[in-house]
């Protein structure tokens, strides 16, 4: 599958994304994805929703299938999912009918020789999330201005300042539940009867890959099952890099 007219930035510029923040910012999550979906001869291109069919990935594919099944929708695969997740994935597929997911991934040849063992994420996740995340995302960037992401303020304390449209490296990074609060999530999901992640119910809040991902206990933050007891809580997609 084609990933798009190839693009090489985005074509707004930080006082386009500064008026966007002005005008956009309190409006529903919709009508952010529905701009972006119409205005593809602003930003330069279509605009992809990259989901990892984690946790609460559900409000955000489910809100872009009602305006398009053919929404772009790009999937990192780690190689390092649930089975749960990938199992997930295909549900919702199916479910919403999904016309335009793409799965991009580490190229073999650099999964032999940076983690020939499939076991860098022990030693070093750092590098693990870079290779297995970073490094593929970064290569299908070239082919679109810009991504939508399901990041949310209350998540972590880096989050908590970011605005619903950002520049990240030339590229228009886009949140449109920058706003939402567990609370909107659950009522959304519920209004919708939308199923959720099997593995919820065992006490997995955010759900990335399998060895860094663990059960959260009553009270944690949603993501202090994420690389537990280091400091690490962002895999490398999320950092500014200028």
């Amino acid at each position: 599958m084609s990933l798009g007219p190839q693009q090489s930035a985005c074509s707004l510029s930080g006082p386009d994304v500064a008026a966007l923040n002005q005008t956009i910012a309190d409006q529903s999550p919709q009508t952010v994805l529905s701009w972006l979906h119409e205005n593809g001869d602003k930003t330069g291109g279509p605009v992809p929703l990259v989901s990892s069919f984690g946790a609460d990935s559900v409000v955000l594919i489910h809100m872009v299938s009602q305006i398009s099944r053919d929404y772009p929708i790009l999937f990192i695969d780690t190689r390092k999912h649930f089975d749960e997740t990938l199992s997930y994935r295909d549900q919702l597929i199916n479910q919403f009918g999904l016309t335009n997911l793409t799965s991009i991934s580490a190229a073999p040849d650099h999964l032999k020789e940076q983690d020939p063992f499939g076991a860098l994420w022990m030693s070093d996740p750092d590098a693990c999330c870079d290779l297995r995340k970073t490094v593929p995302l970064d290569l299908a960037m070239q082919d679109f201005p810009g991504w939508i992401t399901g990041r949310k303020r209350f998540q972590t304390s880096e989050r908590s300042q970011m605005d619903i449209f950002e520049l990240d490296k030339g590229k228009l990074k886009v949140n449109p539940l920058a706003n939402w609060g567990p609370e909107n999530v659950a009522d959304y999901v519920k209004s919708h009867s939308l199923p959720g992640h099997p593995l919820i119910p065992k006490g997995f809040l955010s759900i990335g890959c399998a060895p860094c991902t663990s059960p959260v206990a009553d009270g944690e933050d949603a993501r202090a099952g994420r690389w537990k007891g280091q400091m690490k809580t962002e895999c490398g997609l999320h950092v500014a890099k200028g």
